[in-house]
């Protein structure tokens, strides 16, 4: 079996992994769609030193979607054929949040929390071993390319705009058209809201227009904050959402929210600084905090993309094989795509 690791300081390797065997209540899915997620640009770009034992580490990628091979023997919910996409964490199975779908939340101490991607091989790999508890059956009409986005970045959108509560009543600005930032858009087009995104790389405000969004403003010529309420009558956005985790556009996300209205983060990665009167309180300002999503948001979000019949596949721009995962992730680093994947004949 191939898999893609990563050693740090932008390398790669395709390295030669055993075959996996399935664990009683685990099962093999070939992978036939792998995407690429801001957060694995973390890893990516790791030095050597923190990247870990290199004959140690597993196969990367957080977005699997595939078929089932083979089952284990206590494996009663899923069978061979089945099209399946991984929420790629596993915790305890018991606490409230486990059984809740969110096991990234576990919070049982003594449980070993799995990551596929990190602590088990992921997605960027021929075949995985993957716990029963952790596969989504895929709606017929989703391809495999859709299912590996909703496996993450999709269905991180997804599930903080159910929490915004973006509606057709909505003014609702997104920070980043990267590839959550453009599945913000594809949704919130969907409710009816009227979209507003701030992305300074030309290819992706382009690709955010096609999918419908009214105005894509260029923080680097124009003052988005300033942008966002004239467009608004001087009063700011209803929802926004910040997709970057960079400091000045969380700011401006606070900034270019209206009186009473939300603001949702899921852009992850360092620390940022608020004025909390100024900005938060004296605006009556609901903030939430968003962490991709549960299984069940898993298998809501695949539905309601079949059901509603959104062009999810509009978004992913690049298709590379396991063997060009390198040229993958340089091109993806650049910003000059939409969404990215690995894919297998």
């Amino acid at each position: 079996m191939r898999g893609i690791i990563f050693l740090g300081e932008k390398q790669l390797e395709l390295r030669e992994f055993p075959e996996p065997i399935p664990s009683s209540s685990e099962v093999i899915v070939e992978m036939h769609a792998s995407g690429l997620c801001g957060s694995d640009l973390r890893p990516y770009r790791t030095p050597k030193i923190e990247a870990g034992d290199p004959t140690q580490l597993k196969a990367a990628g957080h977005e699997p979607c595939g078929q089932i091979k083979e089952i284990g023997s206590e494996v009663h919910y899923l069978k061979v054929g089945d099209r399946v996409i991984v929420h790629h964490y596993l915790g305890c199975g018991y606490c409230k949040w486990c059984l809740a779908g969110y096991s990234q939340l576990c919070i049982d101490p003594n449980a070993k929390k799995l990551y596929y991607g990190r602590t088990n091989h992921g997605g960027h790999a021929d075949r995985i071993a993957v716990n029963e508890n952790a596969c989504v059956l895929m709606p017929e009409h989703l391809s495999y390319e859709e299912g590996a986005a909703c496996a993450c970045g999709t269905g991180t959108a997804y599930d903080a705009i159910r929490r915004l509560a973006v509606s057709g009543r909505d003014t609702f600005a997104i920070y980043g058209q990267g590839p959550v930032g453009l599945s913000a858009t594809l949704f919130g087009v969907a409710t009816g809201a009227r979209v507003l995104v701030v992305e300074p790389v030309a290819y992706r405000r382009e690709l955010a227009k096609s999918l419908g969004c009214e105005v894509a403003i260029n923080p680097l010529e124009t003052n988005p904050v300033e942008a966002i309420k004239e467009l608004t009558h001087g009063e700011g956005a209803d929802a926004t959402f910040d997709c970057t985790g960079i400091p000045e556009p969380r700011n401006n996300t606070i900034k270019s929210a209206r009186i009473f209205g939300r603001a949702c983060f899921v852009g992850e990665g360092g620390q940022t600084s608020f004025d909390i009167s100024r900005d938060i309180i004296h605006k009556q300002l609901t903030i939430y905090g968003s962490w991709t999503m549960s299984t069940i948001d898993l298998a809501e979000v695949s539905n309601y993309v079949v059901d509603h019949k959104l062009p999810l596949s509009r978004i992913i721009t690049h298709r590379f094989p396991l063997e060009r995962a390198d040229e993958a992730y340089r091109i993806f680093e650049s910003g000059q795509t939409g969404k990215v994947m690995i894919v297998w004949p």
